[in-house]
């Protein structure tokens, strides 16, 4: 799962894909010659809101000033499963900027968004200039039909009044370190209710998705033919088993009392802003959003701890994707505006200073003005740790992270007593909605 999106609205978007998914691929439009002028007006929807939708518009306008013959028509707000049901209406947009790479492999499979191999062939575009990960998530079964617009790296952030006052120095480095953190950084009330939480557990709060805490344990999710490896990987039950013993030792009744009491995600009310939770796993455009709505909050950004002290240092890794609707009106335009916002260095850079997102070129990466900022660089590091992952696409979509949340929550609640059977069920779960899906 990606930023800035509800999750609830995560189960709606699949469900909208799998029905686009029904209608068959259009056959390919033949592409202009090398060297034809483009002109026209390409519209643009993407999911961005207030100052974020306001750094896109200020580098689409550096698209217009160089691309004086397109104009472009943006409609900012639109999450994937407004852009998934205007295609399949027939009146999607020319180009879609989604938050999810989990989708890709769907939007390739169905047809959804063009192959974009014979615009990259024609105009010579180098995507060896594109870091790995991010070329490895814009493509489904050899078919590319993404580009990546930025991308997000998963780290913790920590309060540093509240560390001091609890006598740390530095962050957590092993899962073992983080549970000894957490409970020495919790403050509870007189009646025993929960004030302050050291880290907040609970798979569905803000950005704690399975996803997002994989790379801690190094567990797998599919296997090479594509069905559920959660089952036989013993880095699930690791990770699995630590955070029960956590959720189990606040009490779960606790702690989602404590939680509802909490801020949105997105709002200065965040939580760990507010320094009601003391160490947080979120990306790096929270450093953004602490700037703006919390500015004299004293914080610290480090890897998520591992079980593993061998492989710290990495994280999760996923970001924004662009494409080409299958109904656009004007692909060629369409792929102009893609090419300059994901492959311009200048561009990039630009984007990943306004966002506070990670750029996804191998110069950008590499710019001094993004390194300057320490913050920044931990999680530049992260992305470009080898120890980073993401999720695998797949053709049914984001459908089995999905499936195994819901096995999440039950098993944190304590509904699932028997962890090995939960998880030899869950496969089964999976696999059945995965090929329901695909």
């Amino acid at each position: 799962m990606n930023k800035r999106i509800p999750h609830a609205l995560f189960a709606l978007t699949t469900a909208v894909i799998v029905a686009a998914g029904c209608t068959p691929a259009p056959k390919e439009n033949k592409i202009a010659d090398p060297g034809t002028e483009v002109s026209g007006t390409v519209e643009l929807w993407h999911f961005f809101t207030e100052r974020e939708a306001d750094a896109v518009a200020q580098v689409v306008k550096d698209f217009e000033n160089s691309h004086p013959k397109i104009k472009v028509t943006i409609k900012a707000g639109q999450d994937d499963s407004k852009v998934t049901q205007a295609i399949g209406a027939g009146n999607g947009p020319d180009v879609g900027l989604s938050y999810s790479t989990d989708i890709v492999g769907k939007f390739c499979s169905s047809g959804a968004w063009v192959d974009l191999k014979q615009y990259i062939d024609r105009d010579k575009v180098d995507l060896s200039k594109l870091n790995a990960t991010t070329r490895s998530y814009t493509e489904f079964q050899g078919k590319r039909c993404a580009m990546p617009f930025l991308a997000d790296a998963y780290g913790m952030f920590y309060n540093k009044d509240l560390f001091a006052k609890a006598g740390l120095t530095g962050p957590p480095k092993t899962l073992d370190e983080l549970t000894a953190y957490a409970k020495k950084l919790t403050v509870k009330n007189a009646d025993g209710s929960l004030k302050t939480v050291g880290f907040l557990p609970l798979y569905d709060f803000y950005e704690n998705a399975a996803a997002h805490l994989a790379p801690t344990v190094g567990a797998k999710w599919l296997t090479e033919d594509g069905k559920s490896a959660i089952g036989a990987d013993p880095a699930w039950k690791t990770l699995l088993t630590w955070q029960k013993n956590l959720v189990d030792w606040y009490g779960y009744e606790n702690l989602t009392k404590f939680r509802a009491g909490l801020g949105d995600e997105y709002s200065a009310d965040n939580a760990f802003q507010k320094g009601q939770v003391a160490i947080n796993i979120d990306a790096e455009y929270r450093l953004a959003f602490v700037k703006d709505q919390a500015p004299s909050l004293k914080y610290g950004v480090a890897p998520i701890p591992t079980s593993d002290a061998a492989k710290y240092g990495g994280g999760y890794v996923t970001g924004n994707i662009l494409g080409i609707s299958k109904n656009a009106k004007n692909p060629e335009a369409a792929w102009e505006l893609i090419k300059y916002l994901t492959t311009d260095d200048q561009a990039v850079i630009k984007l990943a200073g306004l966002l506070k997102n990670i750029p996804t070129t191998t110069a950008a990466i590499a710019d001094p003005g993004l390194q300057s900022d320490a913050d920044f660089k931990t999680f530049i590091d992260i992305f470009s740790n080898p120890n980073s992952s993401t999720t695998p696409p797949s053709a049914s979509g984001p459908a089995y992270q999905e499936t195994f949340g819901q096995f999440l929550n039950n098993y944190q609640s304590g509904k699932v007593k028997d962890i090995d059977a939960g998880l030899a069920d869950a496969d089964k779960q999976i696999n059945s909605v995965m090929t329901l899906g695909g």
